[in-house]
């Protein structure tokens, strides 16, 4: 029974962020080099904020990526339900072996309550922690509280002087005392299981062998740990990951500006870009190409994941979108490309647009705008730059390359050959005037590529105009 079986279980609150869509990935990546399976959770726990509309978009995203999962809400399997809101009875047979064996006992006091307890201790420079004033109740007490007070939460027993250890497959030994934890809350006084009680029981259940997930969460795994120990349940691997950091340093999310992955999709990033940014964002790989799933799976160590901050910037991100774009097949970046290009370029004529741009495009805008200065005979709009060539060449040199024009309409070398002669130009001085004339900026697909494409009315009539 050495199956690894990995899980990813967001909340469906909100659009995935690179954070958990990084957590994801590790989780299948890790599944995929086993040989073993990837699921789906979805803990929706929080009825106010949780969604349906969420649920559908995460799992929406996640395809997009190529992350398929075994088991989950959509497809069902062994250990259905695969939804936190359809699996109370689970929790409740938990709950009540625990508070017949004495390792749970109701708690009666209120928040103001507890805010005051950890304020105090705070102040008296202690770590905050429940101090136990429910915990030796004895049952008439109970009772009695039972219809006086608000419904009480169910806290589990800490032993007292106990130390939780276990290895993390990140950071290595980990160490706890049972005494700065406290005796904590597994179920909430409205009934609903607390986030660490049903995202274990759940782990448990579902026989998931490996748990990575953010450092965040590093708090959580020592309460989950004696969960799963006093129940008798087995006990995964743990692993925390980095946080992931933008370029101010800061922690990465909505409000620094950070994009979700629905966002970075539409504006038009491919899965192959996304996936190898994140896959290096807090873990060295050896290979430095692009790899696709299995290429990524297979070099994927948990041995190999930083503690350090991952950071996150723009500029790795739009070079891993360049290396997709490089290698991606031009009917691929052909129906990539926004519809108003579909309609631009004649169909014999794609495959050499998306040769000719390819290497110009960053998202599908860029194709836009080179069909745009291709196919529109009004398109051109002059960058000072480009404006600055032109007045330097000076109208006896397009003159001169109208001229050549007619002897050599169709053949780019030979054309701006001709008109290096006639011109005594070369390199820049004789390239970016044309270009500019052409193009109406100084930068942009080879020229030979361009000179293809348009039409010779269109080049003869850009030329002409700075003949004057």
């Amino acid at each position: 029974m050495n199956i690894v079986r990995t899980r990813f279980a967001p909340s469906p609150t909100g659009a995935l962020h690179l954070g958990n869509v990084r957590t994801a990935l590790y989780a299948a990546l890790l599944a995929r080099a086993a040989g073993g399976f990837f699921l789906l959770r979805i803990e929706d726990t929080d009825t106010v904020r949780s969604r349906s509309d969420h649920e559908t978009a995460l799992m929406t995203d996640l395809r997009w990526l190529g992350l398929h999962w075994a088991e989950g809400p959509d497809l069902g399997g062994p250990h259905a339900p695969y939804r936190q809101s359809e699996r109370a009875h689970h929790y409740a047979a938990f709950y009540d072996q625990l508070a017949s064996e004495g390792r749970a006992y109701p708690c009666f006091c209120t928040e103001g309550e507890l805010a005051r307890e950890r304020a105090l201790q705070r102040a008296a420079g202690k770590p905050p922690r429940y101090s136990g004033v429910c915990a030796h109740l004895s049952r008439a007490e109970v009772e009695a509280r039972n219809t006086t007070h608000p419904a009480a939460s169910l806290r589990l027993r800490v032993p007292p002087e106990s130390t939780l250890q276990w290895t993390d497959l990140v950071r290595g030994p980990q160490s706890f005392s049972g005494d700065d934890l406290g005796d904590f809350v597994i179920r909430r006084s409205d009934g609903t299981p607390a986030f660490l009680f049903a995202n274990a029981i759940d782990d448990a259940l579902m026989g998931v062998t490996h748990v990575l997930r953010g450092a965040d969460h590093l708090s959580n795994t020592p309460r989950q740990c004696l969960i799963l120990r006093a129940l008798g349940l087995p006990v995964p691997h743990y692993g925390h990951l980095s946080l992931i950091i933008g370029a101010d340093g800061a922690p990465l999310s909505k409000r620094a500006g950070a994009l979700s992955l629905r966002e970075l999709r539409a504006i038009g990033y491919l899965p192959e870009a996304v996936l190898n940014h994140l896959a290096r964002l807090g873990h060295a790989y050896g290979e430095a190409g692009l790899l696709d799933l299995d290429g990524l799976a297979s070099g994927f160590d948990p041995n190999h994941l930083g503690v350090a901050p991952a950071r996150h910037d723009e500029a790795t991100l739009r070079y891993w979108q360049k290396e997709a774009l490089v290698h991606a097949e031009w009917t691929r970046l052909w129906d990539w490309l926004p519809t108003e290009v579909h309609s631009w370029v004649p169909d014999p004529e794609r495959e050499s647009f998306v040769a000719t741009v390819r290497p110009n495009l960053l998202l599908p805008e860029e194709g836009t705008q080179w069909a745009r200065v291709i196919y529109k005979e009004d398109a051109l709009v002059f960058t000072k730059e480009a404006r600055d060539a032109i007045t330097a060449a000076g109208a006896a040199f397009y003159g001169a390359a109208l001229e050549i024009l007619a002897k050599h309409p169709e053949d780019f070398r030979a054309f701006s050959n001709e008109v290096k002669k006639a011109t005594v130009m070369r390199g820049g001085a004789l390239f970016h005037p044309l270009r500019a004339a052409l193009t109406g900026t100084l930068a942009g697909p080879e020229l030979a590529g361009l000179w293809r494409l348009l039409p010779q009315d269109r080049i003869r009539q850009r030329l002409q105009v700075h003949t004057e």
